[in-house]
Parts: C-alpha cells; sequence; structure tokens
C-alpha cells in the first residue's frame, strides 16, 4: 500500500509525484511508455547520435513557472538562452527579431518599435503577476489585479480585429503573430492572444530557454529528485482501472479527459462523466524533423542566432493559413514553427551536422504528411535549404495522436484553447483539479493552466490533495531542502 498513485509521467504527472514525495508520502508513478516525459521526450528519431524533442523543445516556462521557480531547475538543468529568442522572417528579405532585451528589439523594429514598446512594457514591468495570473484557474481573484488588467487589456487590443490599429509596417505585427500563432486556433482570437502575449514577455524577461540535451533533461530532474524523495517510477506499465492503483489513498491522473471517464468506470457520476465526455479538443500538428549538413541558409543572417524561427510571412499570412487550418483544410503555405536547437546546445547532433525541429498545424486525426510544404515554405526564407537536408521524418497528426494518449486527435494542447475551453477545463469550477470521485485528481494539460511544460496542473492537484486528504501544505521544493 502506498500513500499517492500517480497515473501518467508528462511533466504534470511528475510534478505532482515530486510534490507528494517532498511532503513525505509514499509515491508510485506509473507510465504506460517505456520512458517518463511525455511531452518532454528526447529521442533519436533519426538516426544514432541526433537528438530530437518528440514534442515539446523550447521552454519558456522553464524559468518562470511559479512550480519550476520554487523546484529550482536552472539549479538542476543546462538552460541556454539564445542571442535572438525568436524571429519571424518577412518577404521584403530581413526578420523581425525578438531579443531578451526589450530595448534592442524595439531599436531594431523601426518605426513600429515604440508602438511595440507601448504594448509590451506594461506586461514586462509586472511580469511576475503576469505568470501568476496565467498559471491558475481564471476564476479567482488575481494576486496582483494590476498585471491582470494590463493583461487583459493587451489582449482585448491584439486578439480582435482592431488588433493592427497600433502599427504602420509589417515587422511588429508579424513578430507578435508568430508566437500567438503557437495555439491552434483562428487568428485574431483572444484565447490565442492571450497565450501569445505572455510568451513574448517571457521572452523579453527569462528568455526562451532551451535544456541542453533536449526536453528529457527537464524530465529526468524531476524524476531524480521523486526516487531520491522515496518515489518510486513504473515504466511499460499501463493502467487500466483505478482499482488497478488502490489502495492509495490518493490517486492522481495526468491524462486526457475520456481516459479519465474509462479509468473511473462506474465511479463517475452521470453527470461528470458526461462533461468528460463532452470536453472539446481542437486541431493538431504535423512535425517534420530534419538532419541537415549545416545550417539553415537564412536569407536574412541573424535567424541563424535564433533559437525558435516562425515561418509565415506578414501577419495576415499567417492569420489565413491559421483560419484555413480552423475550418479543416490543409493550407497549402502554412505557418511553421521551427526550433534551432543546435545554435545553443552542440550535443544534439555530430560535429558539423545540425538538427531542426519544425511542426505545422493541420486538421484533427489528419493522416497528411506536410513534410514537402514545410520544406518549400523553409525554402523561401531561405534559399538552399533543400540542398542542406541530410534526411527528414514525418510525424503525422494521426500518428502524434498513437504516441501520446492525451493528445487526442493529434491536438497536443490537450484540450480546445478559446475563451469556453480556458475557463470550462475540463469543467467550470473553483477545483477543477478535484474530481467527484473521493481521492482522485486530475492533474493533466486538460485542467488549468493548460497546456505547456510548466508542471502547475501537477503542482495544483497535489496541493489540493494534501490540502484535502493528508491535511498537509505544499512542502519545499528547492535544490537545497
Amino acid at each position: 500500500m502506498v500513500d499517492v498513485a500517480v497515473v501518467g509521467a508528462g511533466p504534470n504527472g511528475l510534478a505532482a509525484a515530486v510534490v507528494m514525495a517532498r511532503a513525505g508520502l509514499s509515491v508510485r508513478l506509473y507510465e504506460a511508455a517505456d520512458a517518463v516525459g511525455g511531452g518532454s521526450r528526447t529521442s533519436e528519431l533519426i538516426e544514432p547520435g541526433y537528438l530530437y524533442d518528440v514534442c515539446s523543445a523550447v521552454h519558456p516556462m522553464a524559468v518562470a513557472s511559479p512550480f519550476f521557480r520554487a523546484f529550482e531547475l536552472s539549479q538542476r538543468v543546462d538552460l541556454r538562452v539564445p542571442e535572438v529568442q525568436h524571429g519571424t522572417p518577412l518577404d521584403i528579405g530581413r526578420a523581425a527579431l525578438a531579443y531578451q532585451s526589450l530595448d534592442r528589439t524595439v531599436q531594431e523594429l523601426g518605426v513600429d518599435g515604440p508602438a511595440y514598446r507601448r504594448l509590451m512594457q506594461p506586461l514586462l514591468e509586472r511580469v511576475d503577476g503576469v505568470v501568476e495570473f496565467t498559471s491558475n484557474q481564471l476564476l479567482r481573484i488575481p494576486k496582483d489585479p494590476l498585471a491582470a488588467v494590463r493583461f487583459g487589456l493587451a489582449t482585448l487590443d491584439q486578439g480582435t480585429p482592431i488588433w493592427m490599429r497600433r502599427f504602420r509596417e509589417e515587422a511588429a505585427p508579424a513578430l507578435l503573430t508568430g508566437v500567438m500563432s503557437h495555439a491552434l486556433g483562428s487568428q485574431p482570437s483572444l484565447s490565442s492572444t492571450g497565450a501569445g502575449l505572455l510568451l513574448s514577455t517571457l521572452a523579453h524577461a527569462g528568455g526562451w530557454v532551451i535544456p541542453v540535451g533536449g526536453s528529457m533533461s527537464i524530465a529526468r530532474a524531476m524524476a531524480d529528485d521523486l526516487t531520491a524523495h522515496g518515489g518510486t517510477i513504473h515504466v511499460g506499465e499501463r493502467v487500466g482501472s483505478l482499482d488497478q492503483v488502490r489502495p492509495a489513498k490518493a490517486i492522481l491522473l495526468d491524462v486526457a479527459p475520456p481516459t479519465l471517464a474509462r479509468l473511473g468506470g462506474s465511479e463517475v457520476p452521470d453527470r461528470y462523466r458526461r462533461a468528460l465526455e463532452a470536453f472539446r479538443f481542437g486541431n493538431a500538428a504535423c512535425k517534420v524533423d530534419f538532419i541537415l549538413s549545416g545550417p539553415v541558409p537564412w536569407r536574412d543572417s541573424a535567424l541563424a542566432k535564433a533559437g525558435t524561427v516562425h515561418v509565415g510571412g506578414s501577419r495576415r499570412a499567417m492569420a489565413e493559413s491559421e483560419n484555413l487550418v480552423d475550418m479543416g483544410k490543409h493550407p497549402t503555405e502554412p505557418y511553421v514553427l521551427v526550433s534551432q536547437p543546435s545554435v545553443v546546445d552542440s550535443t544534439r547532433a555530430p560535429e558539423g551536422r545540425h538538427v531542426l525541429w519544425s511542426y505545422c498545424h493541420v486538421p484533427a486525426n489528419s493522416k497528411v504528411d506536410m513534410a514537402e510544404a514545410v520544406t518549400a515554405r523553409i525554402e523561401r526564407y531561405a534559399p538552399g535549404f533543400r540542398d542542406v537536408v541530410v534526411a527528414s521524418k514525418t510525424t503525422t497528426a494521426a500518428e502524434l495522436s498513437a504516441y501520446n494518449e492525451n493528445y487526442v486527435g493529434g491536438d497536443f494542447s490537450a484540450g480546445l484553447l478559446d475563451l469556453r475551453g480556458l475557463v470550462q477545463r475540463p469543467v467550470v469550477s473553483n477545483v477543477p483539479w478535484r474530481t467527484p470521485m473521493e481521492g482522485v485528481y486530475l492533474c493533466s494539460s486538460s485542467t488549468p493552466p493548460g497546456p505547456g511544460v510548466t508542471g502547475m496542473p501537477g503542482y495544483h492537484a497535489a496541493r489540493y490533495a494534501l490540502k484535502d486528504i493528508f491535511k498537509m501544505r505544499v512542502p519545499g521544493l528547492g535544490v537545497g531542502l
């Protein structure tokens, strides 16, 4: 018998397990795959010696998430900050670039630099309040109301059809839309804009860090801490029902709502089951990984220093591409999100070679291989790109769904990110991590604050489990504790 059973060893399941083990409870973590990590695994997908992040690759929240700050992740993992946080190549031949320095970013944006500053400076000044507001359930009073108000006003400014009112040129709005398009959904929209503004703010705060050795380094740090505090990890062990992990006093589930309904069986109350089965998922991603014989030959050479590149052209072009996906179509000129980990991490590939990570958005459950469309899109802004491609591998949306059960239909956000999806995740509640089943908590990205490697859904679920069942507070999580 153990105190706590955690099902699913993604970042949130690991975070939940770490918190419970640090509280002195006996913890057993179950993972169906042969390794921990979930959305933060790293693998030799194409050839030995080339390390690819299977899902998440760049981690703005690794130094901003309240959980990771308490966990002191930066003292456990080598997190590298690229010189250019992210960039968007434009058809005029140059790129819009975001540096960690807001001043430098504003200076290089030219005419629209001051407008960009007026949008971002108020958020950056209260970045801790913005992170706290966006890292919790929205149905609550924020600790920093002014930060929440500033964030809300900026979201209204950029998440509605008036989003061009402050800009006169292409660079600044394209820079912002490249980030906003990380979220699956139409453009402009309040939900995508909120996510994009948070990430844009973090680019000028702690930076968009890349972990040396891949995203698995983050999962491994949590797994090591769990076992150091007495927890056990069981990989390759699929849990088919809650009875399989009983008589644990608390059960925390890093699973999608349909899986929770299946695991709970007849224990799930009818009303709650209907909510779980009606939970909405969004569109998906088609991922394309490359082995390169050299760096990407970007037309604007400054992009060679960027950890992340948003390939999509102007704000209008990116919006048109994303809106086609929202209509169930495959764009011929997709928005492509590119990660260049080799820029700061030489361990990813043999000397002289590079890895390139990319994806584009596609309709849910798509089986279409978008490799050619992705390659052509990059080639447009990096003439000669095809000449440096040694090999590539495509993971379709359907294959992404098979890889991770939480990515239903290939939706790596684990749930539709519209306004309803932000509040009803998976139900409307002040404590959505707590289920109606005694001792059972949901801690996946299908709960607030949603997707991303933040550990926060797991942290929140563990916090309430400690309070409800064990009458304990969250313990210290730092390296020296």
